[in-house]
């Protein structure tokens, strides 16, 4: 790793930390969306569809580098943050006293390290197949990857449905706790606007997860 980039001073690390996971906060939106084509009582033609388009046009091929980028620029940060923070303080004090440190703050890189297991599932599953680094016996009559029929599969499996919705509860308690930091870092902290934050955050944390949820539920209990 160049050195330089372990110079980079702390603030300026977890500015541009900030500004990546509010870019990828703004991506699971739109990948929710794609993914709720999955609950549509069509056989996949929304979803397909869609998997189509990703899978096809150049400018979103362009914006998954940007996007893996991000993620791993992300993830290195955090670690790189976190270390720094380690040494800062290599020994514990003798008498634990009350910080006003939020208590999810204390453990983000736990959240995020489960959610980087989560991405890594996830890429095998679905990202690694479209790039064709994973075998995939579903496959559709233009050559692509039957998406459909992959996450319908999978998601029928009871453990990993199971280990799917744990992931995705924890990468809530993650968005809880980041989406508020990364405006602190950013340096939106004024009483007029923290409330607004805070809950916006915590409805971000709710609904985008729950979203994820209610597909694995529905391919379980419903489809």
């Amino acid at each position: 790793m160049n050195a330089s980039f372990l110079r980079f001073s702390s603030i300026t690390k977890k500015i541009w930390m900030s500004f990546l996971g509010l870019f990828l906060m703004v991506f699971l939106v739109v990948h929710l969306g794609i993914n709720l084509c999955l609950l549509r009582s069509d056989g996949g033609a929304w979803f397909s569809a869609a998997a189509h388009f990703m899978g096809t046009n150049y400018i979103v091929k362009v914006f998954e580098l940007v996007l893996f980028g991000g993620f791993i620029l992300h993830i290195l940060l955090g670690i790189i943050l976190q270390v720094q923070n380690w040494l800062a303080r290599p020994r514990r004090y003798q008498v634990s006293n009350r910080s006003e440190t939020p208590f999810l703050s204390k453990y983000m890189i736990y959240t995020g390290g489960i959610v980087l297991i989560f991405l890594i599932l996830h890429f095998m599953n679905f990202y690694f197949i479209k790039l064709g680094w994973v075998s995939n016996p579903h496959i559709l009559e233009e050559g692509e990857p039957d998406f459909y029929l992959i996450a319908g599969e999978l998601f029928a499996q009871p453990l990993y449905s199971v280990l799917y919705l744990l992931l995705i509860v924890i990468l809530g308690f993650h968005l809880n706790h980041a989406f508020q930091a990364a405006w602190q870092t950013l340096g939106v902290n004024h009483p007029r606007y923290n409330n607004f934050i805070r809950w916006f955050g915590t409805i971000y944390a709710i609904v985008i997860p729950l979203g994820f949820c209610i597909i694995p539920i529905y391919f379980l209990f419903i489809r």
